[in-house]
């Protein structure tokens, strides 16, 4: 399968910025600046890192892919409207939102949802090159602005048994997870190899770029708080 140099981990390009309509406001009264459209709690865990204090909220939307979609554009759509689902609600505030697929053989993989696909997923995977495309979106709603990037992310899979898949299965469960596996658990015993700038976007949540357009947004990790 052929894919757009994006899909290169050396080919990082910085997050794109734009304007955007105002949203109507429901607002919830807070301090806090920072807000992650997700229910994730390993999203939550990766946000717990940068020790920035933040709010999160489950969005509500459909992710169904549109007709001839590509990846990127899927993985772009989808986090930025998760971070769009909720900005009513927060419209003084910069709010996360993600989104991941996999990418194999031509085909876009989600989340497994049942044992079986998952089973399927990684005997498929096996002693594969596998690619992950994370989208990252953050809206300012304070400046009517958002930033969205798209990291990619390679995995190499060792060559599995059909036993070796069945017990990480049963073990980990990993159904609501792209790629069927969690690599911040037992799923790094899947891998012979990972390639990539950000290994947290594998998690769901690119660290590395996600730093950068909070300092774009005037919220620096490492800045006075």
């Amino acid at each position: 399968m052929t894919l757009p140099s994006m899909t290169e981990p050396s080919s990082f390009q910085s997050p794109t910025t734009q304007s955007l309509t105002a949203q109507p406001s429901t607002a919830h009264s807070s301090t806090t600046e920072l807000v992650l459209a997700s229910s994730s709690r390993w999203r939550r865990e990766l946000l717990d890192r940068l020790q920035l204090p933040y709010q999160c909220h489950s969005p509500d939307i459909d992710e169904t892919p549109h007709s001839g979609e590509t990846p990127q554009a899927l993985v772009h759509r989808l986090a930025l409207s998760k971070a769009n689902a909720v900005s009513a609600l927060f419209p003084q505030h910069c709010i996360i939102g993600s989104d991941q697929v996999a990418l194999f053989e031509g085909d876009i993989l989600g989340k497994p949802h049942t044992v079986e696909k998952a089973c399927a997923n990684l005997a498929r995977f096996s002693g594969q090159r596998v690619t992950f495309l994370t989208g990252l979106a953050l809206l300012d709603t304070r400046h009517q602005r958002h930033q969205v990037h798209v990291e990619p992310f390679e995995v190499v899979f060792r060559t599995l048994s059909r036993q070796e898949i069945e017990n990480y299965v049963t073990k980990e469960q990993p159904l609501d997870s792209a790629g069927s596996f969690r690599m911040e658990g037992l799923g790094i015993a899947l891998f012979e190899k990972l390639e990539g700038r950000d290994p947290n976007a594998l998690i769901g949540l690119p660290l590395i770029a996600l730093c950068e357009m909070l300092r774009q947004a005037g919220l620096d990790p490492l800045g006075a708080h």
